[in-house]
Formats: structure tokens, sequence, C-alpha cells
């Protein structure tokens, strides 16, 4: 029998009294392509930081190709033919393609080999992989997807033979996705054997041959991919039958709350980031932007929520506020019935090192239940956070926590518990469920769409569009400072919006994928 490219036998990994993973085996054959998902905490980078040297096991064995292997760090991981491609990019910006496909893997002292070597070898990996990238140009002035091909070509470059890719589309269009797909399969075909780590079950269900689940540190199940469903996997990472579909009737808005017209930002580098955004929306409707990070749905959102100054007109229901900062904050935009669960919960919606109930009344500290006297009323604060924390599931329940000891998913809900309990008109709401596990995923939507429900106008940013398409009434999508159009979810699709995305105003003809992300790096390339 065919040896296994990978298999950990009995990988047990404790941070103090954290046990991160707990006697976890597993194998994966050569040649194929393997997802690993769990929820926020499950253990899966840590299982994998171990495979690549950047941890070591507390006990266990990993042996590669059937032949035990000591992996102390990533240089032996490397020479044990693996690659990791990081969610965050391990790149330099000011260096180039070929250059950092080399960094630290010279030849000798002199570079001048190293690279003419390089250069020549991707040449071959790009007809091989179709991984075709400009070897001479500035990681800055290429698109994400661009990147994530350098990722890929850095490991193949050397001689990776297993490749772990960890939330590998967060940051990719539609089309670059299927495109970064096409090529994972080419790498599969040629004999490399893929871990692809990602919260997504449409792509494990779409690439994978076979799938392992993780639920608190421990491997609950490892299934073909083409004899389970989104459904089981789903209920094997939470431990129950989760809702993947958002569950909600038909909108029926109401008068416009938010009118925004001509809303014009210019950076602090004096790039225009905002270029005539106009749009609307009603009480009683979803309205999501749909858009790759970076093209102006942050700044979008800073404005209204009061964080940054702009020129143009925005009206709340009827009333025009005031854009030049001299009366323009986020205290109040809050007296106007403006609430913000901004797109960093941790940058900007929380202090980490405060405790809960403190955080849970940040920006309305000044209500009058929250005082007695000159003073704040502490206990009431406490007791209202308590309050909010029954109801939107936060745990641990303790309000006496600080922010930094709960999960993601949990410090999301503090933030969107303080907010929505506002009962605001307009909610602003920034990659809601981002970096949040599939349980509170399904709960962050319920709270939003009861939201709606209850006749409040909700703008949503978000980067996936399959949360933009399952919970917006109307879809709006940004690209470059612009608004390239308005779509009904149910009148559109991924593959429209993705061209959208890409600055593509004719979604009627096929475009290549080297035009998509030429429109992307373009636009890149006028905000550096």
């Amino acid at each position: 029998m065919t040896a296994p490219a990978i298999e950990l036998k009995g990988i047990s990994k404790a941070f103090g009294p954290v046990q991160a993973n707990k006697d976890i085996s597993i194998r994966v054959m050569p040649g194929t392509i393997h997802g690993i998902i769990g929820e926020n905490g499950a253990g899966k980078s840590t299982l994998m930081s171990i495979l690549y040297g950047f941890y070591k096991a507390d006990r266990g064995e990993i042996f590669i190709n059937g032949n035990k292997t000591e992996i102390p760090d990533s240089q032996a991981a490397i020479a044990a033919g693996i690659g990791m491609v990081f969610q965050h990019f391990k790149l330099v910006e000011n260096f180039t393609v070929l250059e950092n496909v080399v960094l630290g893997a010279e030849d000798g002292a002199r570079l001048g080999p190293s690279l003419a070597k390089a250069r020549e070898q991707l040449v071959h990996l790009a007809k091989e992989y179709e991984l075709n990238v400009d070897p001479d140009a500035l990681i800055e002035e290429i698109g994400v997807g661009m990147q994530q091909r350098v990722e890929i070509l850095k490991a193949l470059y050397r001689e990776a033979e297993i490749l772990i890719l960890d939330e590998p589309t967060g940051v990719l269009t539609p089309a670059e996705a299927d495109h970064l797909f096409r090529i994972l399969e080419g790498l599969k075909e040629q004999g490399k054997t893929i871990i692809l780590i990602t919260h997504k079950l449409r792509e494990i269900m779409d690439v994978t041959d076979s799938v392992s689940v993780m639920r608190r540190g421990e491997m609950t199940d490892t299934v073909k991919t083409s004899e389970t469903s989104p459904e089981e996997l789903a209920e094997l990472m939470v431990g129950r039958k989760v809702l993947l579909r958002v569950d909600k009737k038909p909108a029926e808005p109401g008068a416009p709350v938010l009118e925004v017209n001509n809303l014009q930002v210019v950076d602090e580098k004096g790039v225009q980031r905002l270029k005539g955004v106009s749009l609307n929306v009603r009480a009683g409707e979803i309205l999501g932007i749909a858009g790759v990070a970076g093209n102006g749905q942050s700044e979008l959102l800073e404005v209204l929520g009061g964080i940054r100054t702009a020129t143009g007109s925005i009206k709340i229901n009827g009333q025009e506020i005031d854009l030049s900062g001299k009366y323009s904050d986020g205290r109040s935009r809050r007296e106007r019935g403006i609430a913000h669960v901004p797109e960093d919960r941790q940058r900007e919606g929380l202090i980490m090192d405060f405790r809960a109930w403190e955080n849970s009344a940040f920006g309305y500290h000044h209500d009058p239940a929250y005082q007695s006297g000159l003073l704040m009323n502490n206990a009431a604060i406490r007791a209202d956070t308590e309050g909010k924390i029954e109801r939107f599931d936060v745990r641990p329940a303790n309000p006496l926590l600080e922010a930094k000891s709960f999960s993601g998913g949990n410090q999301q809900k503090i933030v969107l518990a303080r907010e929505i309990e506002r009962n605001p008109d307009l909610l602003l709401v920034g990659q809601p469920t981002r970096g949040v596990d599939i349980g509170a995923i399904e709960f962050i939507h319920q709270r939003i769409v009861e939201l709606r429900d209850a006749g409040k106008a909700i703008l949503l940013v978000s980067v996936e569009l399959d949360e933009i398409l399952s919970l917006s009434d109307r879809i709006a999508v940004i690209f470059d400072g612009h608004i390239m159009g308005e779509r009904l979810p149910a009148e559109t699709d991924e593959k429209e919006l993705g061209l959208l995305m890409a600055g593509i105003t004719d979604t009627e003809h096929e475009h290549s994928i080297e035009e998509i992300e030429a429109n992307l790096a373009e636009a890149a390339g006028e905000v550096h």
C-alpha cells in the first residue's frame, strides 16, 4: 500500500492550562487535496504550526511518506518537502517577485547566480502550474491574487511536495478564487499533496478529496468529501445542527433612513478613496456593500460613523449631518440614531484589556441610565451587561472577564449587543462574521435580520459574497472608490458580482483572470 504523504500520530500540545491539541491522529494521502475545518479555537492552526515546525508537540509523532520525521523548526519542514502559504502573506513589499522567491534560499554569497536560477525556474513553474507572474514586478504593485501566486511559487521553488494553505481565499474575488482552485488541481495532478484550511464549506465541497473536522482540540472525524454534505460537516464542527442559510422573509422597505450623495474622501496620503459615492438605505432593509478589501468600503463606514471627514452630503431621516469634523464625531452620530459595528473589533470596537461590562458601555457612557450623580453607576452597567450577555449567548457568561479572554466570536457578540440593543435607526456593520465560527455566524445573522424586521435600516459591508447574497435585500458593489452598480440578490450571482468587484461593468462577455487582476492591480497601485 502507498504510504501517507503525512501521518500524525497522537499529537498533543498545551499552552499552560489550555489544551490546544489532544491526541490527534490524521493521515493525508499523496496527490490529494485534504481539507481541515473547525470552529475558532478548534486547534487547526496549532496542528499545522506543529507540522510546519513553528511549535513542537508535547507528545506524538510525525511521519512524512512513511518515515518518522523530526520537525524542530520551519527549516526542517522545508527540508522535508513541506511548504506553507499563510493567511497573511510573508512577503517583502518593496522587493520584486524574484527577490521574494529567492529570499532565504540563496545558493551562496553572490546573489546573481541565485536570481538567474530562480528566473529560469519561475518560467518553468509558470508554464507547468498556470502561475504566471512578472518576476520583476514589485510586490506592492501587484494585486493580492498575484501575491498569493508568489507565495505558492516560493514553496514550489523550495521543492515542496506538501503544500499547506491557510484560509487562502479570504482576500480574493470569486474569479481569483476559481483560478486558485484550478492551480491547486494542477498541482494535485502533478502529484503534490495539499492541505486546505478554510471555514468556507462550499470550498471544501468543491475542491477537496477528503476532509477532517476538529472540535475543541480533538479530531472528531475524517470523511471522503463525496460521501458527506455541508450540513453534516457543520454539525460535526459545532456539535449540533446548524442552519446554513439565512432564514428571512422578504423585506418591507419604508422611507429612506440614510441618503448619501456625491461622497468624496481623500486620505492622509492625498489618495482619493471615495469618488462620488451615492446610495440610500431604507427602513426595514439591508443594503449590502460588496467589494474586495481596500476599495473604499472602510472609509465609507468611517465617514458614516463619524470617524473620518469628507465632502458631499449625508442625511439621516431627512436631516443633514455635518461632515467637516467640526460637529462630527461618534457621539453625535449615536445621538442621531446611528450605531456602528466596526470592521476590526479588536482595534476599533473593544479595549482588549478592559472588562466586558466596561466595553459594553463604551460610546454610551453618557446615557442617564449609566449615571449616578457626577459618577458612573458601575452596578447599573454590570447589570445591563449581564442581560446582554444572556440574550446574545456570550460565553463565558462573565462580565468581569477582560475582552481579550473571550474568543473572536464572543468578542463580536459583545460589540453587536452593545450596538443593536441601543435600538438604532441605522446600523452600520462591517465584516460581521470575520474570523467567527459557523455557530456564531448563524446567531449573528439572526440578530441582524431581527433588527431589519423591526423596521431598522442596515448597511452591511462584507468581503464574503455568500454573506452579502444571503443577508442583503439590495447589493451595491464598490470598486476603487466608485459604486459600480446595484443588484437584487435574486437577479445576480457570484460571477457577475465578482466582475463588478474587479471594475468590469460589461458582465455579459467572458473576461480573463489576467484582465481582472490587471484591474485590481491598477486600483491597488493608486492606493500605494
